[in-house]
């Protein structure tokens, strides 16, 4: 039987704040946060591992990371919810705790995730830090053919930070679409992995072709062509927010 128990953590975060997820010395992250205020409230020391890491200004509407505690069995009701967000800062929350088998990984056992892109075309103060503000006009029937695109590949090298450290640059993208949503043009895209930087690569190269600044064909040579040198600049972090990660049942006890 193993020594501890694991335990998977829901939550949400605004990313303006923060230097990304990850822990980084000297560094204010989503992730050093959410380790104090665990080990303040089970009163041991507790280090997450996330479902993956967030770039700084980047947002998650919905996220998910694991931990140990050697106490065993804990009470997982909304009292100790309730005591872990009252240490938390007001932009992180946690929704809820869940026991998980013992080798349950937040990271590496998710089979899909989801990201959301928001631009919006009105200068609007409530959503200056969530939203990309663009003036604009794009046509949003040549932004989902090329998206279609992105289905049909699966090395996304262009796409990709350089020396991002990946160990491969393949992705299976399920699912990437535009749409009106309360007056914003929304990007949302799954696939089973992303590499760092991807989503705001590919809002920033898709943005030209919105405009008919670059045609479908010079999309799809981008990708083909492996190179983040071709591919547009990266759009801007606060837009994104991560909004879905995927798990196996099996994995819950």
């Amino acid at each position: 039987m193993s020594a501890v128990t694991r335990y998977f953590l829901f939550l949400s975060y605004r990313g303006t704040a923060y230097n990304g997820w990850q822990l980084q010395p000297g560094k204010h992250t989503v992730q050093g946060v959410i380790n104090k205020a665990l080990s303040t409230v089970l009163s041991e020391q507790i280090n997450v591992t996330g479902a993956g890491r967030t770039d700084t200004g980047v947002h998650a509407s919905y996220f998910v990371a694991h931990f140990d505690t050697a106490r065993g069995e804990i009470d997982t009701d909304q009292q100790l919810v309730y005591n872990l967000n009252s240490l938390l800062p007001d932009d992180i929350a946690v929704s809820r705790i869940v026991r998980v088998k013992h080798d349950a990984n937040a990271r590496f056992d998710a089979v899909s995730r989801t990201y959301r892109y928001t631009i919006t075309t009105i200068k609007d103060p409530f959503v200056s830090d969530t939203a990309w503000l663009l003036y604009w006009k794009l046509d949003i029937v040549l932004l989902n053919e090329a998206s279609a695109i992105l289905l049909n590949h699966s090395d996304f090298t262009s796409f990709s930070r350089l020396h991002g450290g990946n160990k491969s640059n393949t992705c299976r993208v399920s699912f990437a679409h535009w749409s009106w949503e309360s007056g914003r043009l929304v990007f949302t895209i799954s696939a089973d992995r992303f590499l760092r930087n991807m989503v705001r690569a590919i809002v920033g190269t898709l943005i030209p072709v919105g405009r008919g600044k670059l045609s479908l064909k010079e999309f799809e040579e981008i990708i083909r062509g492996r190179d983040r040198g071709l591919a547009g600049q990266s759009a801007p972090a606060h837009g994104l927010s991560l909004i879905a990660i995927d798990y196996p049942e099996a994995l819950f006890t």
